[in-house]
């Protein structure tokens, strides 16, 4: 027979609140008492339940991840840096997608989010979004990833900077006629887009250099789409020397559509991307490096740390971490 919380009880000669309270760590159980009924637990081999402790403390143990995507690389990332804190916090994670079929972006409804879990973490969804308003409206314990809002704690990039950097970058080697491959043609919602073609922007404009209309393209942030918008750079009248994709994985696709026009990256034009993806060493990419594992711990710490100190507003300071401009041999000089 299993072993309960009344045979430990019973062994050890006290009720079985007490016995509750001594394995779960909580005050009013002197230390003699607390250690003879671990010892006693221990003999009997008695495990405490967790769906028994989480009911007696009213938690759920569990947080949700609100986030647009799953399959693409940034957001599996940044969710891994997530479950490894989770998992050491002994914490459950609900995955709430809300990314739809015709590219809008829904939350659940925010009663849902009350009766399953404990704390909210959103990635990268829109500030203005209504919906997030109302869960944050909740008065749960949240922390965000990718954008930033007043009395909330976030974890971000100078996404600005990075698109700057990067563009600078290509300025630095002599190129002037720059494409730049972004996310989707109609005004994102989604900051890190928006900061990014600012930085790029910023660049162009600081060096005296024309940003051309005619050499913006549309990579939707997959390779797919990168090896589209690639293509449709290369077959302008005057195609690009250099070109700024906004993500790594849109980059991969765009050195595929180079290669097949027998185009050698770095050397019949530069590329460089942002985000530090796994395979941009592999495929030789130049990349401005967002540490994104990073965002999704720090971000998972900011979280516990409020469940734990039971204080929504507690350490609500945005951080932001550093970005690095890593060279390799898919940029070089302008050879034109």
């Amino acid at each position: 027979m299993a072993i309960t919380i009344k045979d430990v009880a019973d062994a050890a000669g006290v009720s079985t609140a007490t016995v509750s309270r001594a394995l779960r760590g909580l005050p009013n159980v002197d230390t003699t008492t607390r250690e003879r009924i671990q010892r006693i637990a221990s003999e009997l081999d008695y495990v405490i339940s967790p769906s028994a402790s989480r009911l007696a403390s009213g938690r759920t143990g569990s947080i949700a991840v609100i986030t647009p995507y799953i399959a693409r690389w940034f957001f599996s990332t940044v969710l891994s840096g997530v479950e490894s804190v989770l998992q050491s916090a002994g914490m459950d994670l609900l995955l709430m997608s809300v990314s739809t079929p015709e590219g809008q972006h829904r939350l659940p409804p925010a009663p849902r989010l009350r009766r399953r879990v404990d704390g909210v973490l959103v990635i990268a969804l829109p500030p203005e979004d209504p919906q997030l308003h109302e869960v944050l409206g909740l008065g749960m314990p949240t922390s965000l990833i990718g954008l930033t809002m007043p009395g909330v704690p976030s974890v971000t990039i100078d996404d600005v900077l990075a698109g700057q950097i990067a563009t600078q970058h290509l300025i630095n080697l002599g190129h002037e006629r720059i494409g730049v491959i972004i996310g989707a043609p109609i005004i994102s919602a989604f900051t890190a887009e928006n900061d990014r073609y600012r930085g790029f922007q910023n660049a162009m404009n600081d060096a005296g250099l024309t940003v051309d209309p005619m050499l913006e393209s549309y990579g939707y942030f997959t390779i797919s789409g990168g090896e589209q918008a690639m293509t449709a750079l290369l077959t302008q009248k005057n195609p690009p020397t250099a070109v700024f994709a906004m993500a790594d994985e849109m980059a991969f696709g765009a050195i595929r559509a180079m290669r097949s026009h027998g185009l050698q990256p770095g050397k019949d034009i530069s590329l460089v991307g942002i985000d530090g993806h796994d395979m941009s060493e592999l495929l030789d990419l130049s990349t401005v490096v967002q540490p994104v594992q990073d965002l999704g711990r720090i971000a998972a710490e900011a979280l516990v740390l409020q469940l734990r100190s039971q204080n929504s507003q507690v350490n609500a300071e945005a951080i932001r971490l550093p970005t690095q401009l890593i060279v390799r041999g898919s940029t070089g000089p302008n050879r034109s």
